[in-house]
């Protein structure tokens, strides 16, 4: 019979263990995070309901959604965690608590053409917090500390969180007589830092029919060097404005006493998110030394959340992590932390005699103080043993023959350093704990040296 070449479609990511396992690491470090703030987790099925999912979708969303049939029933994969998040609201109002805090980490899945460091399939890390018909600003104002303390817990040094209101941008608009193509302008000027002033002032021109003088005037505020107190000149001239200057100075005031030092953040005007979904404060997180990379962190405040599923006002802010896109850009710019253990187990017992009932009990005795064992039986060369362990990276080896059952000890070896011990039981345990402790420091990320301070 021919054999099938095996392949993972493109736009799909598969990992050797050891990958695996700091992935999973980056994972246990953002459910600790998001728990330090009161988040609770929540899942969602992978498959909803077509109508349900592309009830606010449409257009390019429908698109790139993988939709199918069963029997009579259509059906499509999520293509984010905030729409499946809106239904379950909306189902769930009279049981929920609000304001409602939820995290929820999950694959989702989009059609869409397969590039470099672009997934079909990938994890998304979201963050939300819905009220029930309002939302204090103090929750905007929270976010910041979100992200400074999760990836600060991950490990990464060298980012800014990008804060601005879009009720700044609206007020700017109105100011500027832009109203009527407020959603345009909004769009064209997300693309600021991609393409630059020049083409996007040739966009609003050309395409929009913005007035020359206004495009400019309209960039010149936007790329100020002192965005608030630019504005602060224009107070009294729009309630709009007014009122995102008051949010934004309320977010920035904050910052400090939630703890984000001032060198990780700024008040930048040219933040849009271009969506149409975001009514008020939006953040966008960005790599200082790989601005290439664009925004590893964005999201907002948005008025309605359930909006298409309940009359009910649902007001939330919220971020999200693309974390396998992440996770790809850290490995491909060396950010990824080498000296973590990643192996699967803590110590590997080689039983050496006929009898294994020794090495089953010591397994038992290690796993019952929390080291994480295997027990080779395999028939295999003693050499090959070693080099299984090796291969594997787990840190130790325990022996058990003939003169270690005999004398009622175990013999162990640190894989790293060569170092062997015949020890009694209990001694074995605690050397091994011991240096476990040690070897178990560390963050996932781990920056380069030389990275620019």
């Amino acid at each position: 019979m021919a054999k099938l070449k095996p392949r993972t479609l493109s736009g799909f990511l598969e990992l050797l263990p050891e990958r695996q396992v700091q992935f999973e690491r980056m994972v246990e470090t953002l459910r600790r995070t998001y728990s330090l703030y009161g988040f609770t987790p929540l899942d969602t099925p992978l498959i909803e309901a077509s109508e349900v999912l592309l009830a606010k979708g449409g257009g390019e969303t429908e698109k790139q959604i993988y939709r199918f049939t069963k029997g009579d029933t259509d059906l499509s994969l999520r293509f984010d965690l905030t729409v499946p998040l809106a239904k379950y609201v909306a189902l769930h109002q009279n049981e929920l608590a609000f304001p409602f805090r939820r995290f929820q980490i999950g694959k989702v899945y989009r059609g869409e053409r397969a590039q470099r460091g672009r997934f079909r399939e990938f994890y998304q890390a979201d963050i939300d917090v819905i009220g029930d018909g309002s939302l204090d600003i103090l929750n905007e104002a929270e976010i910041p500390s979100i992200i400074y303390k999760t990836f600060t817990a991950l490990g990464l040094k060298r980012f800014k969180i990008r804060v601005n209101n879009r009720k700044v941008l609206g007020g700017l608009f109105a100011l500027l007589g832009l109203e009527r193509q407020s959603a345009d302008v909004m769009r064209t000027i997300d693309k600021l830092e991609k393409i630059g002033a020049e083409q996007v002032r040739a966009i609003l021109v050309d395409d929009f029919a913005v007035p020359a003088a206004t495009a400019g005037q309209l960039l010149e505020l936007l790329s100020t060097a002192d965005p608030l107190a630019s504005l602060a000149a224009l107070k009294g001239r729009s309630a709009l404005l007014d009122q995102g200057v008051e949010e934004l100075n309320t977010v920035v005031r904050s910052m400090s006493a939630f703890g984000v030092p001032e060198d990780h953040f700024t008040v930048d005007l040219t933040i849009a998110r271009g969506l149409d979904y975001y009514t008020g404060t939006v953040y966008e997180t960005v790599m200082l030394d790989h601005p290439e990379i664009g925004s590893i962190c964005s999201g907002g405040r948005y008025d309605n959340l359930a909006e298409y599923y309940t009359d009910k006002q649902l007001p939330g802010v919220g971020i999200s992590i693309g974390l396998t896109r992440l996770f790809f850009v850290l490995e491909d710019q060396g950010y990824l932390n080498d000296h973590l253990l990643t192996a699967p187990a803590d110590a590997l017992i080689l039983p050496m005699t006929e009898d294994l009932s020794p090495a089953i009990s010591f397994a038992t005795t290690l796993r019952d103080a929390g080291i994480r064992t295997q027990l080779h039986g395999e028939k295999k060369k003693f050499k090959q043993k070693l080099a299984y362990a090796d291969k594997l990276s787990i840190p130790y080896a325990v022996f058990l023959g003939e003169d270690e059952v005999n004398a009622g000890k175990v013999t162990v070896k640190d894989l790293s350093s060569g170092a062997q011990q015949t020890l009694s039981p209990a001694e074995a345990v605690l050397l091994i704990q011991t240096g476990l402790t040690a070897r178990q420091g560390g963050t996932p990320i781990l920056e380069p040296e030389g990275t620019n301070q």
